[in-house]
């Protein structure tokens, strides 16, 4: 996992992104005065963001835990060597940039590798990129799944070595739910930190309360 959208061979999400920027592009034309977005717009593509899990404290969640607050939601596990710190440590960057604008503002991290994944492992986590917007999120098997089913996102225990230890391959791409849990926007590997703040900001000013 090299890159920060490292699953991008798997043929699902390109075909899935060719089509939103496709439908992104045909909305742009129907609405000449609109700005187009810099990240790729997903509204209308992706479900709201609905969910049950459980925080790095314990506590029980669900998607409207998070209503009110722009939320962005990424896939990861703690164990991840690379992209899933590369990842969290752009978004916080994004946080700093955001400056005021990110007192309302969430990362949401879910693990794919819940069999690992405590909320004491996904607080300590989460906790030292960013222990005032992230927090990290767990469930069972079937919960992981099924919200990853729900975002379309791909992820894949590797084998194992011989200490037991594996390697989780999983789509990187976050997710941006407005105030709302609508789906905005979706941030891949070619988004700069100045471009994903420059949009975040958009939707959290232009989000109607």
């Amino acid at each position: 996992m090299s890159s920060w959208f490292s699953f991008q061979s798997k043929g699902w999400f390109a075909a899935l992104l060719a089509a939103l920027f496709l439908s992104a592009g045909l909305a742009a034309c129907s609405r000449a005065d609109t700005t187009p977005w810099k990240l790729t717009d997903v509204s209308g593509h992706l479900p709201d963001l609905d969910f049950k899990l459980t925080d790095d404290t314990g506590k029980p969640v669900t998607g409207q835990s998070f209503l009110g607050q722009t939320t962005l939601v990424y896939f990861g596990y703690t164990h991840c060597p690379d992209v899933c710190p590369e990842t969290m440590a752009r978004l916080m960057q994004v946080m700093q940039q955001l400056g005021p604008d990110a007192k309302n503002t969430r990362i949401v991290f879910i693990t794919v590798d819940p069999a690992r994944d405590t909320a004491a492992a996904l607080h300590d986590y989460v906790r030292a990129f960013d222990a005032q917007h992230a927090v990290g999120l767990t469930g069972t098997d079937g919960a992981i799944e099924s919200i990853a089913k729900r975002y379309r996102v791909a992820y894949q225990m590797e084998k194992r070595d011989p200490s037991g230890a594996y390697d989780v391959t999983h789509s990187s791409a976050v997710y941006i739910f407005d105030t709302h849990g609508h789906a905005r926007l979706l941030a891949t590997e070619s988004d700069s930190i100045d471009t994903i703040t420059h949009d975040l900001r958009r939707v959290i000013d232009s989000t109607p309360s």
